[in-house]
């Protein structure tokens, strides 16, 4: 009996998954800080809590005691104060003026301290990758070390630096006074991580999407080998919007300059991704099929089920439509090959 490609709502959904799957969400972990904070936050603030403002060494203390990576600590830091690696760079490459007498002097609970750098200034530019806390770096647990000792000292301690100038660069860096401060801590950084989940919400769900996009597209390539070309972003030539911009596709499959064109969402809370595409679903079939081409759909998640109306008109103009799995994007190579 041949496969069927065109399957409709409910045969599609008994194939998904409705689930992200773990491959995809390690692969967007790997391409976004964001989660990776948001899910360390409250060991984060637990540590600032078990610290003493009275002394300020006691952080690191607590930082080594709890095994938390020094380059993760260091990155919480700098979202919370909104002090990233350019200024940190600027105030490496002129370190001298700024700290003449290489000493932060300040004051903590009404009297002054000071705190002598021994790492800083860093040879060359104080990148987020020399500091690991870049994208490739971050999931890798640094210790704690003079280096971040001395970055995570300015993060914390700058705004009360006793030279107003230096203050005033280092203003927002105010964490350093809440330690040991348990509500007052918590009430500034769940505040500030208010605006950063914000982000988070949007970035997570967009780099699991784009996660899912790599990733079928690494793996139709490798199935269908180097005689049929996949493109991210493609496009099916003589298929345009209003006859003027070309429409582009999540992918294409190009073989003998025949085409297929691929869709795809993956939703497991509902929104508005699926029904936009379900709108343009009869325009793109009518097109594609007309062109001599074909199109198809990879359509999964608890939120895009929930859109029976749109799943529906989606699996109505489609040549073929499968869920996210591994065995599912293997019927959608065999009608790759049948067709192109």
């Amino acid at each position: 009996m041949p496969t069927k490609y065109n399957r409709n709502r409910t045969e599609l959904e008994a194939k998904a998954c409705k689930w992200w799957p773990e491959n995809l969400v390690l692969l967007e972990a790997e391409s976004s800080i964001i989660p990776t904070l948001v899910r360390t936050q409250d060991q984060f603030i637990s540590i600032l809590t078990l610290s003493d403002s009275h002394n300020p060494n006691s952080v690191f203390e607590v930082i080594t005691a709890a095994h938390f990576a020094a380059n993760l600590f260091l990155k919480h830091l700098m979202v919370l104060t909104d002090f990233g690696s350019e200024p940190l760079q600027r105030i490496n490459r002129d370190f001298a003026n700024y700290f003449p007498d290489n000493k932060l002097h300040y004051a903590v609970n009404g009297h002054e301290t000071e705190y002598e750098f021994s790492a800083l200034p860093a040879r060359g530019a104080l990148t987020n990758k020399k500091m690991h806390t870049d994208i490739e770096a971050i999931l890798t647990s640094d210790p704690l070390n003079s280096f971040y000792k001395d970055l995570i000292t300015l993060l914390l301690f700058g705004s009360n630096a006793v030279d107003d100038y230096i203050s005033d660069i280092f203003s927002k860096c105010i964490v350093g006074n809440m330690m040991g401060e348990t509500d007052e801590l918590k009430d500034f950084i769940k505040q500030r991580y208010i605006f950063v989940s914000r982000i988070t919400g949007g970035a997570q769900a967009n780099g699991l999407g784009n996660a899912a996009q790599v990733y079928a597209e690494k793996y139709f390539q490798k199935k269908l080998g180097a005689e049929y070309v996949v493109k991210s972003n493609g496009h099916i030539p003589g298929i345009t919007q209003n006859d003027r911009t070309e429409t582009t596709f999540d992918l294409t499959v190009e073989h003998n300059n025949k085409y297929v064109g691929i869709e795809i969402s993956f939703q497991v809370t509902t929104n508005s991704t699926i029904e936009r595409k379900a709108g343009q679903a009869q325009a793109r079939y009518k097109a594609v099929e007309e062109s001599g081409n074909y199109i198809a759909y990879i359509i999964d998640g608890a939120g895009n089920f929930q859109r029976e109306s749109a799943l529906t008109s989606i699996c109505q103009y489609s040549h073929c439509t499968v869920a996210y799995t591994d065995a599912e994007f293997d019927i959608l190579v065999e009608f790759i090959r049948e067709k192109i």
